[in-house]
């Protein structure tokens, strides 16, 4: 059978990551294909930043470079006329930030910038080594989502990030009122008002309850925030029956997904709100072996709406606008290289709400917002 590309993707990040350094000759030898072909793969894994590309060499993204590395890459980054070359360090490259990634280099191409991006794995020692690698490559500016500790950042994990030596913008990331860093640009979804969302359509569905089942990352405060604003307001009571982040229940498919299926059969709970998506996938698949049907039995709205749409049931989603979140960040920090001494900014982006078939409504946004992404279809 012939091997796809996705298929051919996923042996070079394979051999890129046991080997962490390989040429593309190498690579084209290995897969057996032609090296114009490991070329064009390895430029498009390149440009989502699941490897880094150099010279004629591949590497794993969140490998440091060595000195040689560090001296080729001060040499190629070209100063394009029209634009400066901006540095982007994130902490994965999939999932919920491809799309980040997407639209920063979006907003990139458009203004004439070029965009090189740095891959953490979210671990804060790579924050610090990739920091310093687009510096020393000469970048004019930073776009930062740092991997801090979930309930973060406090001070001392700001303060790497808190005075940078170019204009800097935080991306899906605050830093708190009074720790030092506080000021700097920021562009983030509001992923309160996201959750406050769902839970005002399911109460406008006839649900006088509502669950939250809310994984511990680095949005569940803000998930957290939005859903208790929310029940307040509509005089609903709280059930948030998320599992303690540091109890012995801390996965979704353990306690928290016990407790609902509990208060399920009582009758007493009929609709909830979940983040992840994945986790919201997994519970669907539980509910269903224990006879609950959704949305007949029980209404499901997820957070994050990354596999939502591939559900048995395609689940009702809050849809952060992280395409829109790349183009802002960008463009903010442009107008920060322009202007210098403006006033600085912290642009929110509201998620829409995309229905489906899992909450029991009929489809489509409920606000009749379109991403950018999807008006440019």
């Amino acid at each position: 059978m012939r091997e796809s590309v996705e298929q051919r993707h996923g042996r070079i990040l394979r051999l890129v990551r046991e080997r962490e350094s390989v040429r593309v000759t190498e690579l084209a030898a290995a897969l057996e294909v032609s090296v114009e072909t490991a070329r064009r793969d390895v430029a498009a894994l390149a440009a989502v930043g699941r490897v880094r590309r150099l010279h004629g060499t591949v590497s794993w993204p969140t490998s440091p470079l060595n000195a040689r590395d560090a001296r080729l890459a001060r040499r190629t980054v070209p100063r394009a006329p029209s634009g400066p070359v901006l540095g982007m360090v994130v902490p994965v490259s999939d999932y919920y930030f491809r799309s980040v990634i997407q639209g920063a280099r979006r907003a990139a191409a458009d203004s004439g910038a070029r965009l090189l991006v740095g891959v953490t794995d979210y671990t804060s020692e790579r924050d610090r080594q990739h920091v310093a690698t687009l510096l020393d490559a000469g970048v004019d500016g930073l776009l930062l989502a740092p991997s801090w500790a979930l309930d973060g950042p406090d001070e001392a994990e700001a303060a790497p990030f808190a005075a940078p030596p170019v204009p800097a913008v935080l991306v899906e990331r605050r830093i708190p009122l009074g720790v030092p860093g506080s000021h700097l640009d920021r562009v983030v979804s509001d992923h309160a008002g996201g959750a406050a969302l769902a839970v005002r359509h399911l109460a406008q569905l006839g649900h006088r309850r509502v669950a939250l089942l809310a994984r511990h990352t680095h949005t569940r405060p803000a998930v957290r925030q939005g859903y208790l604003s929310a029940v307040r307001a509509l005089g609903l009571p709280d059930d948030d029956l998320s599992p303690t982040p540091d109890g012995p229940g801390s996965d979704l498919d353990d306690i928290g997904a016990d407790r609902l299926l509990a208060l399920i059969r009582a009758g007493e709970i009929r609709a909830g709100l979940v983040h992840t998506d994945i986790d919201a996938v997994n519970l669907l698949h539980r509910l269903r072996a224990h006879g609950v049907r959704v949305p007949e039995d029980f209404a499901l709205v997820c957070h994050n709406d990354e596999m939502a749409a591939l559900a048995d049931v395609p689940l009702t989603s809050v849809s952060p606008a992280t395409f829109a979140v790349g183009e802002a960040a960008v463009r903010l920090l442009v107008r920060r290289l322009e202007e210098p001494d403006a006033a600085h900014s912290a642009v929110e982006w509201l998620p829409r709400l995309v229905i489906r078939d899992s909450c029991g409504a009929a489809g489509g946004p409920v606000d009749g917002h379109e991403s950018p992404e999807e008006r440019r279809r």
